[in-house]
This record gives structure tokens, C-alpha cells and sequence, in this order.
């Protein structure tokens, strides 16, 4: 039913309600609370505590605006009195808000006290009472809801009790034969009028369930339609290039390396096409399970596609798969830019047979067409949308896929964004890496890192500076940018040469900055996070990243496996600028551990998928109750009925 055919529904709430996109009783009825307020239990304002969120209620007794001339600076401020004390609440450079308090109204008010002497809340929440409806706003749990402009809180929580009372308990179920408990209709109530605090989350995991659910039936579909519609080519290969491939490369693969690699020939032999996750620490050798795999197509006769997210990592699987495949015959061509067009010194005549294409965005092109596409890699699969990963798949007639990742995926996001995937871990690195040791450290120990970094330049060791911005630096903040920096930091280092590294130098000057930096002509590499991925340079042992707080850790985690590439040992440092203690305690966890698993699932709990996962990752569901962070025990739920008890229509 829409609900600008309810009774007091007019066009104007109509239209402010379509811009939260509620344009139906069901949408009105999924409209999560943000929050909630305990209204049985005030505080009383003599016992406000500086910077502690707190609800309290009292009677205005003076409230007016003060204007300074010039600057057209403003202030609303209102006092409020309990019995006990008395509250000052502000409202800087909003005037308007005079009209919404009188002197003699009684307020509730939540917020955080940014003074005690006298006890002042800025901005903070509020909500006049009124004498009617007072057992829906006060003496009762009440839900705060997201809001928009001009629509006020009381309307808002008065019309989703009329919604709830009339309409909850006739919400049908989306699978009655589950036989869920409690009932949807109930799970709502719970969710907005809950009689105690314990009854939201019962009524979020319910509402949640229904949600991963839904995702697991359409996991399972997608995976029906792939099993019914797909005929794949058999790519398993026969080893003519793979054995000399590993006999040149001068190392024995790990026991991790070598499981996945009989994974993948496992898959690639079925007559259904491949769909497998790579997942791998930073360093745990996914580069040549990416060639083994690649080579098993290209010995079955099929073309195959690796893509990567950036130029730079595209150039370095370039240089790293020439190295080894153009030795024993095999063809390798680039494709980067904006017209994609091939970027290759080798002569076709060289080499007969299948090719390996690697490349960017550029491979998506239409003008891209391979012959006989038997298997697309997508390395740092999380930079490319859905959408784009099917695009390169249509290049071909249901080719092979592998998509690989560095960022390690927690559970919950494996049987949920992935879950169409079958998931392979290489959880060993090869042997022969250095350690790395990863300190935490505040701006005021610079001079002493500086030093430091000095002592290991002299001895041949080679490092990063990474900042999080590139020319917004916020001084007020803290917050430094890579070329403002970048002057300063040449003389701090001196004599050595430092190279300058970021995403708005033209390709051909970026790899003229990494070229430079390979071969030691610089020492250190003044970037941003650019290099987070598909920069490896053995004798680069030091990562200083200032403003540490502003990367997710996983991020960090990835900044950080650019060095311990060598035998050396490897040094991070981690400088926390934020004002925070919490900030701090944050990043310790990277000194704590370089298990990537550990990190990720902290990140996850901290940030959400939109940051861990990065925000192109467009097959995100849109969870209104669930929460991928905490609900692990839930997904694996839902997957099971879907498996065990459902068995719907795939079709």
C-alpha cells in the first residue's frame, strides 16, 4: 500500500518520505531505527559526565541567539533545568533552530557534554513533549529513526506505531514452510517498540536470517543456471610447459601451492567451468599458481586473460610471466592504456600457438576480442566490480575463472559475496623471506624514525614513505600530503634520492619512477597507496606510513607486504596522528600479528565490507539487518536451509 494514501499522509510527507526512498507500508516497516533511548531512565544533568553520550529531560528556562558582526557567525542556545542542574544546549551558525523552542517547553535531550563548567551539549539530539502521545515517546524504549530534512522524529516514530499496530501482524512470510521463529510480523514489533532492550536483537537476527536467506537462494540459482547452461573446455593441460617452467624457476613450491594447483587441474578437467577464489597472505606465492594455471590452458590449446587493477601491477605480471614463459615458447602479450592496443617487443613469429594476455581495464574494450578464451585470472579481484568480471567473461564460451586476493576474506563474506565461489587458501609463504618487524609509534618520535631510516639507507637497504593524501593536507588535523611533503623530506634525507609515486603522473613517468627505484638509482619511494599492490623490490626492507590511522588495517596489511620480499629483515612503522587513544590501540594489532586472516576479520568488525572489501566491489548485498562483521552463525543458518529444507525451483 502506498503510503501517501494514509490518513495524514500528506504530498509533502509523501515527498519527504520518498527522499529516505519509503514509498510503501513494507518499505516504512524495514526502515531500521538508528538507535534507541531508554525514556524509563534519565540521567539527571548534575550527574553528566564530560564526553559521555547521555539522555536527560528538563524544562526550558531562557533560550535565544547571539549573531557577531562581519563574519556572519551565529549561535542558538537554549538552557535547560532539571531540578538538579542546568544544561546549556548550542547550535552553531543555524539560526533557524529558534523556531523550533520556547521557553517553558519540556525537552529530552542526547548528546555528548563538551563542558561541565557550564555543562554544554552542542548539537545535540532533541525532542519537545507534548501531552498526547506520550506512551509512544516517553516512559518506553524509543526508536530513533534516520531522518531527512524537515521531517520531524515525533511524526516519524508516531506513524511507524500506527504502521506496526495496523499492518505487522498480517506481514507474510517470505518461506512459510521454514516455520522461522519468532513470526516476521513480530520480529518487526520487536525492532521498533521493543518492551526491552534484549528484544531488538532478537528482532534483528530474525529479520537478518530472512535477508541471507534470500542471498543464499540467489548464491544457489546462479550456481543451477551455471551447472544446467555451461559446457566447459577441458584445460587441465599435460605438463609440456609446466615441468620446464618449474625446473627454471630455481625454487620447490609449497605444500600449499602444490594442493591448489591439484584443485585447480581438478576443476579445469570437469565438464563444468571453473569458479574459484584464490585467497592468499601478501608473499604466499599466488604469482606462480597464476602461471601453472595459465600454462594448463594454454597447453590445452586455449588463449587465456589475466587482468589487474593497475597498470603497475599489470606491467609487473608482464616482466615477472616474460621471464619465466618466453624461455620455454610461450607467447605474452600486454595490453594497458586507453586504446588497448597490444604493447609487445616480441615478434609474432616467435612464438607459435595460444597466448597469455595480461592487462587492465583495457582488456574489457570491445576491440578485444580473443580467439578460443579457455581462462580469465583477475588478480586483486575486489578492485573490479561484478559487473566488469562478467564482461571478460563473455569474451569467451564460459572459460575457466580464477579470481585471487590478497586481502584474506573472513568467513561470512566467503558464503556470502563469494559464494557462487569455490574458495582455495595458500596459507604458507615460501621459504627464504625475511621477517618483519612492525612498530607503532606518535608524530613526536619522527626524528628518532628519521634516524633510523638513515642508519639502514647506509647500509644498501632501500624503503617507502606512504601518506594518505596526495596535496589536501589538513595541519589542523595533522593529516600530511605526499607533495607537500615531498621537499621537505629531501632534505631530511639527503643525499640519497627520493622518487615521487602517485596515480596522477602519466603511465609512462610511473614506470619510470619504479624503474628507477628497482634498479636502487632511488632509495626511497614517496607514495600513496598506490603501491599498495604490484610493487616488489627485494632490497626494499623500510615502510614508514605517516597518518597510519587513516588506511583500513587490511590496507595496511597490503602496504606493508611490499617489503620482507628478500632475506633481509624488514622494518614498518607505523606513525598514529590521530587524537585518539583508540586510534592507537587500533593499529596494534599489526603489531601483533602478520596473519592476514586475524587482521581481516578485525577490519571487517571495525569498517564494514564497503572499506575492507573496496567500495567498486559492487556484489556487496545491500544487508538492512544483517551484519557481515558478527552474523557468521546466521549465514552458515540460512545456507543450510536453503540446502537442506527449501530445495526451490532454481530455474
Amino acid at each position: 500500500m502506498p503510503l501517501r494514501e494514509l490518513r495524514g499522509v500528506g504530498s509533502e510527507r509523501a515527498a519527504q518520505l520518498l527522499r529516505l526512498e519509503l514509498r510503501t507500508v513494507g518499505d516504512a516497516l524495514l526502515h531500521r531505527p538508528r538507535r534507541y533511548e531508554d525514556r524509563r531512565h534519565f540521567q539527571r544533568v548534575a550527574d553528566l559526565r564530560l564526553q559521555e553520550p547521555a539522555l536527560t529531560r528538563g524544562k526550558i528556562i531562557a533560550a535565544g541567539s547571539k549573531r557577531w558582526r562581519g563574519g556572519g557567525r551565529s549561535v542558538f542556545e537554549f538552557i535547560l533545568d532539571d531540578g538538579s542542574g542546568r544544561l546549556h544546549c548550542r547550535w552553531w551558525n543555524l539560526p533557524f533552530m529558534e523556531k523550533y523552542f520556547k521557553v517553558g517547553d519540556e525537552v529530552v535531550v542526547f548528546g555528548k557534554p563538551v563542558s561541565l563548567r557550564p555543562r554544554t551539549i552542542d548539537h545535540p539530539e532533541t525532542e519537545v513533549v507534548a501531552e498526547l502521545e506520550t506512551s509512544i515517546h516517553l516512559n518506553r524504549i524509543a526508536p530513533i529513526y534516520p531522518l531527512t530534512e524537515g521531517l520531524p522524529q515525533r511524526w516519524m516514530r508516531s506513524l511507524l506505531w500506527r504502521l506496526v499496530e495496523e499492518f505487522a501482524a498480517a506481514v507474510p512470510e517470505s518461506h512459510p514452510e521454514l516455520a522461522l521463529t519468532p513470526a516476521r510480523g513480530e520480529a518487526l514489533r520487536l525492532i521498533h517498540f521493543p518492551a526491552e532492550m534484549s528484544d531488538i536483537e532478537i528482532g534483528r537476527k530474525r529479520l537478518a536470517l530472512d535477508e541471507f536467506v534470500e542471498l543464499q537462494i540467489a548464491i544457489q540459482r546462479r550456481r543451477k543456471n551455471l551447472e544446467r547452461n555451461a559446457k566447459a573446455m577441458p584445460c587441465a593441460g599435460d605438463n609440456h610447459w609446466i615441468k620446464p617452467l618449474l625446473a627454471a624457476l630455481g625454487f620447490y613450491l609449497t605444500d600449499a601451492q602444490t594442493r591448489v594447483l591439484r584443485e585447480i587441474r581438478r576443476d579445469m578437467a570437469g565438464p563444468l567451468p571453473m569458479r574459484r577464489l584464490l585467497q592468499g597472505d601478501v608473499g604466499s606465492g599466488k604469482t606462480v599458481v597464476a602461471a601453472c594455471t595459465a600454462l594448463m590452458a594454454l597447453e590445452s590449446g586455449a588463449n587465456a586473460v589475466l587482468m589487474a587493477p593497475t597498470e603497475i601491477l599489470a606491467a609487473q605480471h608482464d616482466r615477472n610471466f616474460r621471464r619465466w614463459l618466453e624461455p620455454i615458447g610461450v607467447r605474452v602479450e600486454l595490453r594497458t592504456g586507453s586504446t588497448g592496443r597490444p604493447d609487445t617487443d616480441a615478434s609474432p613469429g616467435l612464438f607459435a600457438g595460444p597466448t597469455l594476455f595480461i592487462g587492465t581495464h583495457a582488456l574489457l574494450q570491445e576491440t578485444f576480442s580473443p580467439e578460443k578464451l579457455g581462462l580469465v585470472i583477475i588478480d586483486e579481484q575486489h578492485k573490479f566490480g561484478v559487473a566488469q568480471r562478467e564482461v571478460l567473461l563473455r569474451k569467451g564460451a564460459y572459460p575457466h575463472l580464477l579470481v585471487m586476493t590478497a586481502t584474506p576474506i573472513p568467513r561470512t563474506l566467503g558464503l556470502t559475496l563469494y559464494g557462487d565461489l569455490e574458495i582455495s587458501v595458500l596459507d604458507q609463504s615460501p621459504p627464504g623471506r625475511g621477517r618483519i618487524k612492525t612498530f607503532v609509534r606518535d608524530s613526536g618520535s619522527l626524528p628518532k624514525v628519521w634516524k633510523f631510516m638513515r642508519e639502514q639507507l647506509a647500509q644498501g637497504r632501500q624503503g617507502y614513505i606512504v601518506y594518505s593524501r596526495l596535496e589536501e593536507a589538513d595541519s589542523a588535523a595533522g593529516i600530511k600530503a605526499v607533495t607537500k611533503e615531498y621537499g621537505n623530506l629531501q632534505k631530511i634525507f639527503a643525499p640519497w634520492q627520493i622518487g615521487l609515486l602517485h596515480g596522477r603522473l602519466k603511465d609512462g613517468e610511473k614506470d619510470r619512477v619504479m624503474a628507477a627505484f628497482r634498479a636502487n638509482e632511488t632509495q626511497l619511494l614517496l607514495a600513496t597507496s598506490i603501491i599498495e599492490v604490484g610493487v616488489d623490490v627485494a632490497n626494499a626492507t623500510l615502510m614508514l606510513i605517516e597518518n597510519a590511522e587513516q588506511f583500513g588495517l587490511a590496507q595496511l596489511h597490503q602496504l606493508r607486504g611490499r617489503i620482507g620480499r628478500g632475506a633481509a629483515e624488514s622494518y614498518c612503522i607505523l606513525i598514529a596522528g590521530g587524537k585518539t587513544e583508540e586510534a592507537a590501540q587500533r593499529l596494534k594489532i599489526l603489531e601483533e600479528t602478520t596473519d592476514g586472516f586475524r587482521i581481516a576479520e578485525e577490519d571487517l568488525k571495525l569498517r564494514g565490507p564497503g572499506e575492507l572489501l573496496g567500495r567498486e566491489q559492487s556484489g556487496a548485498p545491500p544487508l538492512r539487518f544483517g551484519d557481515l562483521a558478527q552474523d557468521l552463525a546466521l549465514v552458515e543458518r540460512a545456507r543450510a536451509l536453503v540446502r537442506e529444507k527449501l530445495r526451490v525451483n532454481m530455474g
